[in-house]
């Protein structure tokens, strides 16, 4: 008696378990295609130099004589 679970855990049991897992992870996959959900997006495009000088001036943080030292240095 006790020979039969087992067979059957080990046996038929054992696929139907292997059989859901295995389609739960393709519909997931499916679903992250369909929605675009992947880590495709392309990554933010970064400032140059002079661009963050520019709005450090414009925000106050130096003054037109630091701003015009540091741009002539940057366009060197």
């Amino acid at each position: 008696m006790m020979g039969d679970g087992n067979t059957m855990f080990f046996g038929g049991g054992l696929f139907m378990w292997i059989f859901w897992i295995l389609l739960i992870v393709v519909i997931v996959v499916v679903a992250r295609a369909l929605t675009g959900s992947a880590t495709t997006s392309a990554p933010p495009p970064q400032e140059n130099p002079l661009e963050i000088l520019r709005k450090r001036y414009a925000r106050g943080e130096i003054d037109e004589q630091e701003f015009e030292r540091r741009r002539h240095e940057l366009e060197q």
